[in-house]
């Protein structure tokens, strides 16, 4: 038995860049952290619009509990990046 098909997440604006790291560091040498958009998204949405997640999983097209899985994954990522130097990189779902 195969999962069901993964819902379409609705993602606005693009980002500036591929990827945020630490100065003075190449990308190549640092650890890379993949960040994906509807991480970055859910990020967006509840840390700093300060939406509540119901509200951002209606703008994202998901439920409620989609957004809260999502936006663990994101700031154990984002944690990760900062404690320990790595570099956020980001992607869409389809990169990896």
């Amino acid at each position: 038995m195969s999962p069901r098909p993964r819902k379409l997440r609705h993602c606005e604006g693009k980002f500036c860049g591929r990827a945020f790291k630490p100065t003075g560091i190449s990308l190549v040498d640092l650890k890379q952290i993949t960040l994906f958009r509807d991480e970055l998204e859910a990020l967006k949405l509840c840390d700093y619009e300060g939406l509540f997640q119901e509200q951002a999983g209606e703008k994202m097209g998901v439920s409620r509990g989609t957004v809260q899985r999502i936006l663990t994954s994101a700031r154990n990522k984002v944690a990760e990046a900062l404690a320990t130097g790595a570099a956020l990189v980001f992607a869409d779902e389809d990169e990896e």
